[in-house]
């Protein structure tokens, strides 16, 4: 990964936009969509930067200047002078789903980011809001953290009662906290790998690196396997004790003719 994906809050702060015409116009509707306010280079008050100047000398210069500020500067079509870049988004508010290329083509972030519009329903958002509002009650019922989890991953599932991919109604949080669903039991999965190519994850292995509380591993498994696990997934080199920690554990095995 080469570089971090964050989202800023940009309510009610400034940014600074440099430059004129068709590119500077678009960050200016980007910034001012993120509910920032677009303001001149000598604004001591702006938190980021964006330079949209055709020139390339003068498109530099300002960067530079910008940067001995402390400011993170933004170098529109000029990836390799960027502090950062802007992704293709998908906004369904407040789900955003940003697809970035590093700045190695727009074209092909926009392409992903039109394929997944197709899949993901208008109303996604009010469905996040729902599971927002409802933040105490999933507490309520499922006090324990690892609990809380597992219920909302199983929620979120495929075919489950809040899957993100389907269309739901506005009671549907409420039905499914009414079904009293509990949470997945803990339980020990072996997964014997196909290889150490992370393309060749079946989607029930990728599916359940996203889902693990432990990830015991042998040595020779490959940090881009254990990378598509949750980042606060806990992980351990060696083969899982008897019993096995609380929740969803999975043991990884990468036999020596598969590397």
């Amino acid at each position: 990964m080469d570089q971090l994906p964050i989202f800023v809050n940009l309510r009610g702060r400034k940014v600074i936009l440099v430059g004129e015409g068709d590119a500077a116009d678009a960050k200016g509707r980007l910034i001012e969509r993120a509910g920032g306010i677009c303001v001149d280079a000598d604004d001591n008050e702006a938190v980021l930067a964006f330079v949209a100047v055709e020139d390339e000398a003068e498109a530099l210069a300002s960067a530079a200047e910008l940067k001995a500020r402390g400011l993170l500067v933004n170098v529109v079509d000029r990836p390799e002078h960027c502090d950062f870049t802007t992704p293709a988004l998908v906004d369904r508010e407040p789900v955003l789903v940003a697809i970035g290329t590093g700045g190695a083509s727009a074209g092909m972030a926009k392409a992903i980011r039109q394929r997944i519009e197709t899949l993901l329903p208008e109303n996604l958002g009010m469905l996040a809001k729902s599971v927002s509002n409802a933040r105490d009650a999933i507490r309520a019922q499922w006090p324990q953290a690892a609990d809380r989890r597992r219920a909302l991953d199983q929620a979120f599932a495929a075919g489950g009662s809040l899957d993100p991919f389907q269309s739901h109604g506005a009671s549907a949080i409420d039905a499914w906290l009414d079904s009293g669903s509990a949470a997945p039991p803990s339980r020990l999965v072996e997964i014997p790998l196909l290889s150490g190519n992370a393309d060749d994850l079946t989607l029930l292995t990728a599916r359940l690196l996203g889902e693990a509380d432990h990830i015991f591993h042998d040595a020779n498994v490959p940090p881009v396997i254990l990378n598509r696990a949750r980042a606060d997934a806990v992980r351990h080199e060696g083969t899982p004790p008897t019993p096995a920690p609380e929740g969803l554990v999975l043991y990884l095995r990468l036999p020596s003719a598969c590397r």
